[in-house]
Protein backbone atom coordinates (compact mmCIF):
# COMPACT_ATOMS: atom_id res chain seq x y z
CA UNK A 1 0.00 0.00 0.00
CA UNK A 2 1.46 3.32 -1.11
CA UNK A 3 1.26 6.24 1.32
CA UNK A 4 0.80 9.74 -0.02
CA UNK A 5 1.53 12.93 1.89
CA UNK A 6 -1.43 15.28 2.06
CA UNK A 7 -0.93 19.00 2.52
CA UNK A 8 -4.53 20.15 2.05
CA UNK A 9 -6.27 20.95 5.34
CA UNK A 10 -9.76 20.27 3.99
CA UNK A 11 -8.82 16.72 2.94
CA UNK A 12 -7.24 15.98 6.31
CA UNK A 13 -10.25 17.35 8.18
CA UNK A 14 -12.62 15.24 6.07
CA UNK A 15 -10.86 12.00 7.07
CA UNK A 16 -10.09 13.04 10.65
CA UNK A 17 -11.89 10.84 13.16
CA UNK A 18 -11.79 7.73 15.30
CA UNK A 19 -10.89 6.58 18.80
CA UNK A 20 -7.99 8.44 20.39
CA UNK A 21 -5.97 6.90 23.24
CA UNK A 22 -4.11 9.56 25.24
CA UNK A 23 -2.18 9.44 28.49
CA UNK A 24 -3.78 11.76 31.01
CA UNK A 25 -1.24 13.31 33.39
CA UNK A 26 -2.08 13.38 37.11
CA UNK A 27 -3.48 16.65 38.43
CA UNK A 28 -4.95 17.63 35.05
CA UNK A 29 -8.69 17.76 34.48
CA UNK A 30 -10.22 15.78 31.61
CA UNK A 31 -11.70 18.94 30.07
CA UNK A 32 -8.25 20.55 30.02
CA UNK A 33 -6.84 17.49 28.23
CA UNK A 34 -9.70 17.67 25.73
CA UNK A 35 -9.23 21.39 25.10
CA UNK A 36 -5.47 21.00 24.65
CA UNK A 37 -5.83 18.18 22.10
CA UNK A 38 -8.57 19.92 20.09
CA UNK A 39 -6.60 23.16 20.12
CA UNK A 40 -3.46 21.43 18.84
CA UNK A 41 -5.44 19.64 16.11
CA UNK A 42 -6.88 22.94 14.90
CA UNK A 43 -3.45 24.58 15.07
CA UNK A 44 -2.04 21.84 12.84
CA UNK A 45 -4.90 22.16 10.36
CA UNK A 46 -4.55 25.94 10.19
CA UNK A 47 -0.83 25.59 9.41
CA UNK A 48 -1.59 23.46 6.35
CA UNK A 49 -2.65 24.67 2.92
CA UNK A 50 -5.94 26.54 3.15
CA UNK A 51 -8.54 27.39 0.57
CA UNK A 52 -8.44 30.98 -0.66
CA UNK A 53 -11.16 33.58 -0.10
CA UNK A 54 -14.30 32.93 -2.10
CA UNK A 55 -15.08 34.98 -5.22
CA UNK A 56 -17.84 37.51 -5.39
CA UNK A 57 -21.25 36.68 -6.78
CA UNK A 58 -22.13 38.38 -10.04
CA UNK A 59 -25.24 40.10 -8.71
CA UNK A 60 -23.46 41.67 -5.73
CA UNK A 61 -21.77 45.09 -5.88
CA UNK A 62 -18.03 45.22 -6.34
CA UNK A 63 -17.39 47.77 -3.59
CA UNK A 64 -19.36 47.86 -0.37
CA UNK A 65 -20.98 51.07 0.79
CA UNK A 66 -19.86 50.54 4.37
CA UNK A 67 -23.40 51.00 5.70
CA UNK A 68 -25.36 48.65 7.93
CA UNK A 69 -27.29 47.42 4.91
CA UNK A 70 -24.04 46.41 3.19
CA UNK A 71 -21.58 45.37 5.91
CA UNK A 72 -19.40 43.27 3.60
CA UNK A 73 -16.37 44.97 2.09
CA UNK A 74 -15.20 43.77 -1.33
CA UNK A 75 -11.99 44.10 -3.25
CA UNK A 76 -11.92 46.80 -5.89
CA UNK A 77 -10.98 44.34 -8.62
CA UNK A 78 -14.26 42.52 -8.03
CA UNK A 79 -12.70 39.09 -7.64
CA UNK A 80 -12.10 38.46 -3.93
CA UNK A 81 -14.47 38.70 -0.98
CA UNK A 82 -12.35 40.25 1.77
CA UNK A 83 -14.83 39.20 4.44
CA UNK A 84 -13.81 35.58 3.74
CA UNK A 85 -10.09 36.28 4.11
CA UNK A 86 -8.28 34.64 7.03
CA UNK A 87 -7.16 38.00 8.36
CA UNK A 88 -10.77 39.17 8.71
CA UNK A 89 -12.71 35.93 9.28
CA UNK A 90 -10.14 34.34 11.60
CA UNK A 91 -8.73 30.77 11.51
CA UNK A 92 -10.53 28.30 9.25
CA UNK A 93 -10.67 25.58 11.93
CA UNK A 94 -11.69 26.07 15.53
CA UNK A 95 -12.12 23.52 18.37
CA UNK A 96 -15.91 23.88 18.14
CA UNK A 97 -15.73 22.45 14.61
CA UNK A 98 -14.66 19.08 16.05
CA UNK A 99 -16.99 16.65 17.81
CA UNK A 100 -15.37 15.03 20.84
CA UNK A 101 -16.85 12.53 23.33
CA UNK A 102 -15.10 10.96 26.32
CA UNK A 103 -15.54 7.18 26.58
CA UNK A 104 -15.04 7.05 30.37
CA UNK A 105 -13.74 9.90 32.46
CA UNK A 106 -10.90 9.82 34.96
CA UNK A 107 -10.54 11.70 38.23
CA UNK A 108 -8.35 14.77 38.48
CA UNK A 109 -5.65 12.93 40.41
CA UNK A 110 -5.84 9.76 38.27
CA UNK A 111 -3.45 9.29 35.36
CA UNK A 112 -3.31 6.77 32.53
CA UNK A 113 -5.44 5.64 29.61
CA UNK A 114 -8.10 8.14 28.54
CA UNK A 115 -10.18 7.44 25.43
CA UNK A 116 -11.81 10.07 23.24
CA UNK A 117 -14.07 9.67 20.24
CA UNK A 118 -13.48 12.44 17.71
CA UNK A 119 -15.80 13.22 14.75
CA UNK A 120 -16.71 9.83 13.25
CA UNK A 121 -15.41 8.14 16.39
CA UNK A 122 -18.13 9.61 18.63
CA UNK A 123 -20.48 6.74 17.75
CA UNK A 124 -17.77 4.20 18.50
CA UNK A 125 -17.03 5.83 21.85
CA UNK A 126 -20.70 5.59 22.86
CA UNK A 127 -20.77 1.90 21.88
CA UNK A 128 -17.65 1.17 23.94
CA UNK A 129 -19.15 2.99 26.91
CA UNK A 130 -22.40 1.02 26.70
CA UNK A 131 -20.51 -2.27 26.60
CA UNK A 132 -18.75 -1.35 29.88
CA UNK A 133 -15.37 -3.01 29.39
CA UNK A 134 -13.10 -3.66 32.36
CA UNK A 135 -10.50 -1.07 33.32
CA UNK A 136 -7.26 -2.06 35.05
CA UNK A 137 -5.62 0.19 37.63
CA UNK A 138 -2.31 0.18 39.44
CA UNK A 139 -2.95 1.93 42.76
CA UNK A 140 -0.09 2.83 45.07
CA UNK A 141 -0.88 3.39 48.73
CA UNK A 142 0.97 4.45 51.85
CA UNK A 143 0.30 2.84 55.23
CA UNK A 144 0.31 4.80 58.46
CA UNK A 145 -1.24 8.07 57.25
CA UNK A 146 -4.92 8.89 56.63
CA UNK A 147 -6.16 12.02 54.85
CA UNK A 148 -9.56 13.68 54.51
CA UNK A 149 -10.30 12.49 50.96
CA UNK A 150 -7.84 9.52 51.05
CA UNK A 151 -5.60 11.29 48.51
CA UNK A 152 -2.26 13.02 49.16
CA UNK A 153 -3.54 16.52 48.29
CA UNK A 154 -5.62 16.91 51.46
CA UNK A 155 -5.03 17.40 55.19
CA UNK A 156 -3.68 14.55 57.30
CA UNK A 157 -6.29 13.37 59.79
CA UNK A 158 -4.71 10.34 61.47
CA UNK A 159 -1.46 8.44 61.91
CA UNK A 160 -1.20 4.79 62.89
CA UNK A 161 1.27 1.96 63.35
CA UNK A 162 1.73 -0.33 60.35
CA UNK A 163 4.62 -2.61 61.36
CA UNK A 164 2.30 -5.59 61.79
CA UNK A 165 1.14 -5.47 58.14
CA UNK A 166 2.71 -8.02 55.80
CA UNK A 167 2.29 -8.99 52.16
CA UNK A 168 0.59 -12.27 53.12
CA UNK A 169 -2.03 -10.44 55.17
CA UNK A 170 -2.75 -8.08 52.28
CA UNK A 171 -3.03 -10.98 49.81
CA UNK A 172 -5.51 -12.82 52.01
CA UNK A 173 -7.62 -9.73 52.54
CA UNK A 174 -7.80 -8.71 48.88
CA UNK A 175 -8.76 -12.29 47.92
CA UNK A 176 -11.67 -12.08 50.35
CA UNK A 177 -12.68 -8.67 48.96
CA UNK A 178 -12.59 -10.01 45.40
CA UNK A 179 -14.83 -12.96 46.35
CA UNK A 180 -17.37 -10.67 48.04
CA UNK A 181 -17.61 -8.42 44.98
CA UNK A 182 -18.14 -11.39 42.66
CA UNK A 183 -20.79 -12.75 45.01
CA UNK A 184 -22.55 -9.39 44.88
CA UNK A 185 -22.72 -9.62 41.08
CA UNK A 186 -24.76 -12.84 41.27
CA UNK A 187 -26.98 -11.35 43.98
CA UNK A 188 -27.74 -8.40 41.70
CA UNK A 189 -28.78 -10.88 39.02
CA UNK A 190 -31.30 -12.37 41.44
CA UNK A 191 -29.69 -15.81 41.66
CA UNK A 192 -28.47 -17.57 44.75
CA UNK A 193 -24.94 -18.93 44.76
CA UNK A 194 -26.18 -22.50 45.19
CA UNK A 195 -28.63 -22.46 42.26
CA UNK A 196 -28.29 -24.05 38.82
CA UNK A 197 -28.75 -20.66 37.13
CA UNK A 198 -25.79 -19.22 39.02
CA UNK A 199 -23.67 -22.21 37.99
CA UNK A 200 -24.56 -21.78 34.31
CA UNK A 201 -23.74 -18.08 34.45
CA UNK A 202 -20.43 -18.78 36.17
CA UNK A 203 -19.49 -21.22 33.41
CA UNK A 204 -19.91 -18.47 30.80
CA UNK A 205 -17.66 -15.96 32.54
CA UNK A 206 -17.88 -12.82 34.66
CA UNK A 207 -21.04 -10.77 34.33
CA UNK A 208 -21.37 -7.09 33.55
CA UNK A 209 -23.66 -4.76 35.50
CA UNK A 210 -26.79 -3.60 33.72
CA UNK A 211 -26.09 0.09 34.35
CA UNK A 212 -23.29 2.35 35.53
CA UNK A 213 -24.62 2.92 39.04
CA UNK A 214 -23.00 -0.09 40.73
CA UNK A 215 -19.18 -0.38 40.90
CA UNK A 216 -17.98 -3.96 40.56
CA UNK A 217 -14.46 -5.19 41.29
CA UNK A 218 -13.49 -8.32 39.34
CA UNK A 219 -9.94 -8.76 40.53
CA UNK A 220 -7.54 -7.45 43.19
CA UNK A 221 -3.98 -8.54 43.74
CA UNK A 222 -0.87 -7.10 45.30
CA UNK A 223 2.01 -6.56 42.87
CA UNK A 224 4.45 -4.65 45.08
CA UNK A 225 5.03 -4.34 48.81
CA UNK A 226 7.79 -2.44 50.54
CA UNK A 227 6.50 -1.26 53.88
CA UNK A 228 4.91 1.29 54.16
CA UNK A 229 4.37 1.54 50.37
CA UNK A 230 2.30 -1.02 48.48
CA UNK A 231 0.77 -1.31 44.99
CA UNK A 232 -2.44 -3.12 44.06
CA UNK A 233 -3.72 -4.12 40.63
CA UNK A 234 -7.50 -3.72 40.44
CA UNK A 235 -9.85 -4.82 37.62
CA UNK A 236 -13.15 -2.99 37.88
CA UNK A 237 -16.22 -1.63 36.09
CA UNK A 238 -18.15 1.56 36.93
CA UNK A 239 -15.40 2.61 39.34
CA UNK A 240 -14.51 6.20 40.20
CA UNK A 241 -11.49 7.83 41.74
CA UNK A 242 -13.36 8.35 45.00
CA UNK A 243 -14.54 4.72 45.10
CA UNK A 244 -11.01 3.36 44.60
CA UNK A 245 -9.57 5.70 47.25
CA UNK A 246 -12.21 4.60 49.76
CA UNK A 247 -11.51 0.97 48.86
CA UNK A 248 -7.86 1.42 49.86
CA UNK A 249 -8.92 3.16 53.07
CA UNK A 250 -11.36 0.39 54.02
CA UNK A 251 -8.76 -2.27 53.27
CA UNK A 252 -6.33 -0.57 55.66
CA UNK A 253 -8.96 -0.45 58.39
CA UNK A 254 -9.43 -4.21 58.04
CA UNK A 255 -5.68 -4.53 58.60
CA UNK A 256 -5.99 -2.43 61.80
CA UNK A 257 -4.14 0.56 60.38
CA UNK A 258 -4.80 3.47 58.03
CA UNK A 259 -3.64 4.29 54.51
CA UNK A 260 -4.17 6.73 51.65
CA UNK A 261 -3.57 6.61 47.91
CA UNK A 262 -0.43 8.23 46.57
CA UNK A 263 -0.92 7.28 42.91
CA UNK A 264 -3.83 6.04 40.77
CA UNK A 265 -2.97 4.95 37.26
CA UNK A 266 -5.24 3.36 34.65
CA UNK A 267 -2.99 0.99 32.72
CA UNK A 268 -5.59 -0.61 30.44
CA UNK A 269 -9.13 0.08 29.25
CA UNK A 270 -10.42 -3.09 27.58
CA UNK A 271 -7.76 -3.77 24.89
CA UNK A 272 -6.46 -0.19 24.86
CA UNK A 273 -3.14 -0.30 26.70
CA UNK A 274 -1.13 2.47 28.31
CA UNK A 275 1.82 1.51 26.08
CA UNK A 276 -0.13 2.82 23.07
CA UNK A 277 -1.27 6.03 24.78
CA UNK A 278 -0.35 9.36 23.26
CA UNK A 279 2.01 11.23 25.57
CA UNK A 280 1.66 14.95 26.16
CA UNK A 281 4.54 15.96 23.89
CA UNK A 282 2.80 14.15 21.01
CA UNK A 283 -0.58 15.90 21.34
CA UNK A 284 -0.34 17.35 17.83
CA UNK A 285 -1.96 16.60 14.48
CA UNK A 286 0.57 14.02 13.14
CA UNK A 287 0.60 12.18 16.48
CA UNK A 288 -3.21 12.16 16.66
CA UNK A 289 -3.55 10.75 13.14
CA UNK A 290 -1.00 8.02 13.88
CA UNK A 291 -2.83 7.11 17.09
CA UNK A 292 -6.12 6.92 15.18
CA UNK A 293 -4.63 4.22 12.95
CA UNK A 294 -3.34 2.23 15.93
CA UNK A 295 -6.69 2.24 17.72
CA UNK A 296 -8.51 1.39 14.47
CA UNK A 297 -6.42 -1.78 14.21
CA UNK A 298 -7.37 -2.70 17.80
CA UNK A 299 -11.08 -2.27 17.03
CA UNK A 300 -10.75 -4.43 13.92
CA UNK A 301 -9.01 -7.17 15.91
CA UNK A 302 -11.63 -7.04 18.70
CA UNK A 303 -15.04 -6.21 17.18
CA UNK A 304 -16.80 -7.20 20.42
CA UNK A 305 -15.74 -3.84 21.85
CA UNK A 306 -18.37 -2.22 19.63
CA UNK A 307 -20.96 -5.00 19.39
CA UNK A 308 -21.50 -7.13 22.47
CA UNK A 309 -24.08 -9.89 22.06
CA UNK A 310 -23.63 -11.58 25.44
CA UNK A 311 -24.13 -10.47 29.03
CA UNK A 312 -20.90 -12.09 30.22
CA UNK A 313 -17.56 -10.42 29.72
CA UNK A 314 -15.25 -11.54 26.93
CA UNK A 315 -11.53 -11.82 27.54
CA UNK A 316 -9.61 -8.53 27.53
CA UNK A 317 -6.13 -9.89 27.85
Amino acid sequence: MTLTKIYDAATVFKHLGGILNVFKPPGMKVKHVRNAILGNICKGLNEMEQRGPRNLQVDRPLIGTGTAADPVLHNIDGQTDLSDHVLSAGPRYLPRDLSCVTVSSLGDYTSGVLLFGINKGTGQSISIRKNRPVRVYHITGHFGIATENHLPDSRITMRSNYRHVSADKISGLVASMQASHQRKMFELCGFGLQTQEAYELACKGLLRPADDSQPIVYGIKIIHFERPVFTLEIHAINETQEYLAILIHDMALELRTVAHCTQLRCVRHAHFDVKDSLLRHAWHLPGVIKNFRQQRDILRAHPQLLRQHRAELQATA
